[in-house]
């Protein structure tokens, strides 16, 4: 179902894990997707994957910690198609450790690339928004999709203090913004992923492994005992809930952050 189609979209951090899936789930709804990664290997072989699929996807390696490489990415997405509808600010990293242990590096790597990176690309990509027409029915210029995370609302996850933190914060800007860019006719909302299947899930594991002295199958016993559901999430899961927020059926959503996460958190 083409819920997207003629839509603009834009996805960071797309070369791998949620933002791949959220890519191909945007571009199957009929969005044209701006893929961009620190990595363009990796986009690259998303792009291909959007190619093949008969999309027509533009390539873009983003450092989102960079003010001037989130504008430049903005003005090349208008460059090739004019306007800019959706974007998904899905770049995210992290680290483990003991609160004790943690390290200024830490703090700065998580918080640099999940927050302000996030509040770089939001603030890029609203300016394009508000200089376009808005949709006739509607009346929205853009909408910013966040991807937030399970620790943005819990605070007991742990070994990631730093991590949490940086994702409190996007879950505050996700509402604060949303507040301010209302009136220029631009929504933004957030999902909130949990346990998910992902190359930077398994990292995580091995860490935590190390940290609690466990076999890595036994802390992935602990988190799948963490979740009602009683399994891990999939990265396509969290991308379908991106879609429904990108889709017409969430135009009058805003500063929402939506849980994804098997009941592993619920409020």
């Amino acid at each position: 179902m083409s819920v997207l189609r003629g839509k603009v979209a834009a996805v960071t951090g797309a070369g791998s894990g949620i933002g791949h899936a959220i890519a191909l789930e945007l571009a199957r709804a009929g969005a044209r997707v701006a893929v961009s990664d620190l990595k363009m290997d990796w986009a690259k072989v998303v792009s291909k994957e959007i190619s093949d699929g008969g999309g027509d996807p533009l390539t873009l390696r983003l450092d989102v910690t960079r003010k001037e490489e989130s504008e430049e990415a903005v003005q090349r997405i208008v460059r090739k198609w004019s306007r800019l509808d959706i974007w998904v600010n899905n770049a995210g990293v992290s680290t483990m450790n003991r609160f004790l242990d943690l390290t200024e590096d830490d703090w700065d790597f998580n918080l640099g690339v999940n927050a302000k990176g996030t509040f770089l690309c939001s603030q890029a990509a609203a300016r394009q928004m508000s200089l376009q027409v808005p949709d006739g029915k509607s009346g929205l210029r853009g909408k910013i999709i966040n991807v937030a995370a399970m620790a943005g609302r819990r605070g007991n996850l742990p070994f990631l203090a730093h991590y949490t933190a940086s994702k409190f914060a996007v879950v505050g800007l996700t509402r604060a913004a949303a507040a301010d860019l209302a009136p220029l006719g631009i929504t933004v909302n957030a999902v909130c992923p949990g346990y998910v299947q992902t190359g930077m899930r398994q990292r995580e594991v091995e860490w935590e492994a190390k940290l609690r002295g466990l076999p890595e199958d036994e802390v992935r016993k602990l988190y799948v005992a963490d979740i009602p559901l009683r399994r891990l999430e999939t990265p396509e899961e969290v991308a379908a809930v991106v879609k429904f927020l990108a889709s017409p059926s969430a135009d009058f959503m805003t500063g929402t952050s939506l849980h994804v996460n098997g009941g592993a958190w619920m409020e």
